[in-house]
């Protein structure tokens, strides 16, 4: 597999164009499949770098949350997607990067921190995987380096019933019938002092807030 960590900063271009066309389409797609109920999506900081971090019950997810974000989002991704030609396209296209599963993938962390640094907003999953029973799974240590290297807020995204528009296992959409909700929680900022536990203990706490039954 060719290195995937290519991706700059979103350009004006698509900032201007291709994001608000991505939404509209998106837009379009969950009112078919949902609705779509969005709380808090003020809190996001408007500028500057941003981690993201959201609970992960379907492949819907990033463009859930890409959906309830009012900027461009760089996804972090397994890097066996991008082997896949038109999935990997458009996940490139879309400012998506790789991330080596199963082993401390430091070139991922590291560029995730470049990111924020640059005044992006990253969105990662910290379970690494799909929830089969949607219940939050453990979360990874990685996502706490991450936020010590580079400094900047980190907000929670709380996905519920996502999981009823693409269960575990399938690869076609369908109407989940109720409302799906993401709900958005206050931004903090950690200093470089912060150790994983304290960190992994907060977001893991944002998500029992801000998942809903």
């Amino acid at each position: 597999m060719a290195d995937e960590l290519v991706v700059g900063p979103f350009p004006a271009g698509f900032r201007k164009f291709w994001l608000p066309l991505g939404r509209m389409v998106a837009g379009a797609l969950l009112v078919l499949l949902g609705p779509v109920k969005v709380r808090g999506a003020y809190r996001v900081p408007k500028e500057g770098g941003v981690l993201i971090l959201a609970n992960h019950i379907a492949d819907m997810d990033p463009i859930l949350v890409q959906y309830a974000c009012g900027r461009p989002v760089h996804f972090m991704a397994k890097s066996e997607l991008f082997d896949l030609p038109v999935i990997g396209r458009l996940m490139r296209f879309f400012g998506a990067f790789a991330v080596k599963r199963g082993e401390p993938d430091r070139k991922a962390l590291k560029f995730s921190a470049d990111l924020l640094k640059t005044g992006e907003a990253v969105g990662i999953f910290p379970e690494g995987q799909i929830s089969e029973d949607g219940e939050l799974q453990e979360l990874k240590p990685g996502v706490a380096l991450i936020a010590r290297m580079a400094g900047t807020p980190v907000i929670c995204v709380g996905i519920s019933g996502s999981q009823r528009m693409m269960p575990y296992g399938k690869t076609i959409p369908r109407p989940a019938f109720r409302t799906v909700t993401l709900v958005w929680g206050e931004p903090r900022t950690f200093g470089k002092e912060t150790s994983a536990e304290e960190f992994l203990a907060w977001v893991q706490g944002q998500f029992l807030t801000l998942v809903e039954d």
